[in-house]
């Protein structure tokens, strides 16, 4: 296993885009995972989906001017959970596939080659055997679809989504043939989960975010950290993992997500990952 190294570009959302992917790059890191949220990252769904030639073209020039490549384009919409892969609603979950379709367009246009998104929510009245079912459908025809544009397509399994544990998520990809996942510990981390109930999402993962967590808080300073990434670098060596590890610290008021440097322990965290990297780093 090469590790190839990523960080996020909504790690450091006070800077400039430019700025953010200099200071990636300055860090040493090959990839930037690149958010697409509306509202809440540099560049958002509201600014590309009415000019996705341009858009894409400004992007990608950006990022290949900073010296990184695209590791990952992970999108998401301020609708949701309206266009939420699972909506109850055909019309809203129609909404949801044509976003689909318009990010596809949009990451082939940069040249990406991984694209993640949210596997969809619970719905009042509607058992969980059935959003599970529903989510299952609509996510296998997407990444089928991704498939034969060349771009792996994959969820994360999150706190307050239709998988929001292993044994969950796990259910999801058998579900739905051909989705992989984007993994991150620390949204079972902080339910109490332990790692070798994590470690079972590996053989699926396509995507990986790293960052410091322990029970009851999702992203902590590295000596409050439980996750054992050596352990993590040495699961991915035994199942053949060749996706990047994004180190995806995040700035926001979600779940107290403004309490740690996230300058300094991505530092840390990259250098840890770097020291346990079984064949080392990627050039």
């Amino acid at each position: 296993m090469n590790l190839r190294l990523a960080s996020a570009d909504f790690s450091f959302p006070l800077l400039s885009h430019r700025d953010a992917l200099k200071l990636i790059a300055m860090l040493g890191f090959e990839g930037v995972d690149l958010g697409i949220f509306q509202d809440r990252s540099h560049v958002q769904p509201s600014h590309v989906l009415g000019r996705l030639p341009q858009a894409a073209a400004e992007l990608s020039a950006l990022v290949e001017e900073c010296g990184l490549q695209i590791a990952d384009i992970f999108y998401q919409a301020s609708e949701f959970p309206v266009v939420a892969a699972n909506h109850p609603d055909e019309a809203e979950r129609a909404k949801g596939r044509e976003l689909f379709r318009r990010m596809l367009e949009f990451a082939l246009r940069c040249n990406a080659v991984h694209m993640t998104a949210l596997p969809g929510v619970e719905w009042d009245g509607v058992p969980h055997e059935t959003s599970l079912q529903r989510s299952a459908e609509e996510l296998a025809w997407r990444a089928e679809h991704a498939k034969q544009a060349g771009i792996v397509y994959s969820v994360e399994a999150h706190l307050g989504s239709i998988a929001p544990t292993p044994e969950e998520a796990l259910k999801l990809v058998s579900l739905a043939p051909g989705l992989t996942l984007t993994v991150d510990y620390t949204h079972f981390t902080y339910l109490g989960i332990s790692d070798d109930e994590c470690e079972k999402l590996i053989p699926h993962a396509s995507h990986f975010h790293a960052r410091c967590a322990h029970k009851g808080t999702l992203q902590s300073l590295s000596t409050r950290n439980t996750i054992d990434y050596p352990r993590v670098l040495r699961a991915m060596e035994r199942t053949g993992y060749s996706g990047y590890v994004g180190v995806e610290y995040v700035w926001q008021d979600w779940i107290n997500l403004k309490e740690v440097d996230n300058l300094s322990e991505t530092i840390m965290l990259r250098d840890l990952l770097r020291a346990n990297a079984p064949n080392g780093v990627a050039a």
